[in-house]
């Protein structure tokens, strides 16, 4: 059976009525710069995320990049970001000619670790990122504490957990900013690139409004340098349409997690992931470790994401993840590495080091494979994804 790591048309299909009457809206509007179906948008996105303020913005990177802006960092300042992340993280630092200054991560939760940062903070350090990664959040109660005891800004990467929650609070609405991305295959997926940026700071939100629109009030007179940074009110206007269902689609993705979980644990060589210390992997080939929200932590699974650890049985040339990959792959079963190369190690950051010792994100690079979760994915789809990880696992005791 093909399985694929993620379906847009059925997700959209049912909503394709609605979606036309959107676009038809916005296109007899004749309002195609920001307007209604923007602030709309901004004030539901925020009241989600728990802000007092939300800005449209045209992707998740500009989101990062426009809190960046707010925030003045620039030229000689530096920023601590995890090294395992996608790009946008560490490459918006680097675009406002701050510094990136790469952090290890949790080997249980794939987020920043709060242990590993503090002693990377010098006199120019002026924020951190946390992301949150995989629809989890980061251990926001720890990092706040250190970034209030040296006076550092907070910018929440949010971009893969929109509806997720620390400890009952809303990510996006703990640290100075919350950046969200809306690229089609998040949980909540747009149209293209569209984002949010998420402040309960006035004063930082109005400044941040102000960049997104090239610094610009009134309009052809300029405070400061901005960007056009700007979400178009047609993506405002079909993301209002599937918002409402952002609630069903994180249940399914959540049963999905939950089903893989039961059924997985029951299988040998497979068990919840702990970290690194579990004897039993000595003993195999391969061993999968399965991903698990922390307690008090709402995980919107926009990936379900394993590890899968070599052991003293294991002698081919290749990973047992890349193994893995293939074996999915010749069985038609989609899934994706997220990511395969840590940020210290891209070759753009290189002028950026030399960077501390990472070697949980090292690890988590080579041993990491997301599989399908998406929320219309069927029960046949999940037994025969499940049913192929079995196999594997069977063929590498």
């Amino acid at each position: 059976m093909s399985v694929p790591l993620l379906d847009l048309k059925r997700q959209n299909a049912p909503l394709r009525a609605e979606l036309l009457q959107a676009f038809e809206r916005v296109l007899d509007s004749g309002q195609y710069i920001l307007g209604k179906e923007v602030e709309q948008f901004e004030r539901a996105g925020a009241a989600l995320a728990g802000a007092r303020h939300g800005v449209g913005v045209a992707s998740g990177t500009d989101a990062i990049l426009l809190a960046l802006m707010a925030l003045g960092i620039g030229p000689g300042d530096e920023v601590i970001c995890p090294s395992f992340t996608f790009f946008a993280t560490a490459g918006c630092i680097a675009r406002t000619g701050a510094r990136p200054v790469f952090a290890d991560s949790c080997a249980v939760c794939f987020n920043l670790d709060p242990q590993s940062f503090e002693h990377l903070i010098s006199p120019r350090t002026k924020a951190v990122i946390p992301v949150h990664l995989f629809g989890q959040a980061a251990h926001m109660r720890e990092i706040m504490q250190v970034a209030r005891a040296h006076q550092l800004a907070v910018i929440e990467d949010a971009a893969q957990a929109l509806g997720a929650a620390y400890q009952g609070e809303p990510v996006g609405s703990i640290g100075t900013f919350g950046t969200f991305s809306f690229f089609p295959s998040k949980n909540l997926g747009g149209f293209g690139d569209s984002g949010l940026l998420t402040a309960n700071d006035d004063g930082l939100a109005e400044k941040a409004r102000l960049l997104r629109s090239h610094g610009a009030k009134p309009k052809y007179f300029h405070k400061m340098v901005g960007g056009n940074f700007r979400m178009d009110p047609i993506h405002a206007a079909l993301l209002s349409v599937k918002l409402p269902h952002l609630g069903e689609y994180s249940r399914g993705r959540n049963a999905h997690a939950c089903k893989y979980n039961t059924r997985l644990a029951e299988v040998a060589g497979a068990a919840v992931n702990n970290g690194f210390s579990r004897p039993e992997m000595e003993e195999r080939a391969a061993f999968l470790l399965l991903p698990a929200p922390h307690d008090g932590n709402t995980h919107i699974w926009n990936q379900y994401t394993v590890r899968v650890v070599p052991g003293r049985g294991w002698v081919r040339p290749e990973t047992p993840r890349d193994a893995l990959r293939s074996f999915l792959q010749e069985r038609g079963i989609g899934s994706e590495i997220y990511y395969p190369r840590p940020m210290h190690q891209q070759e753009c950051f290189a002028y950026a080091g030399p960077h501390a010792a990472l070697p949980v994100c090292e690890r988590l690079a080579r041993e990491s494979v997301s599989l399908p979760v998406f929320p219309e994915l069927t029960a046949e789809e999940q037994d025969a994804t499940i049913a192929a990880l079995a196999d594997f696992l069977a063929q590498n005791r």
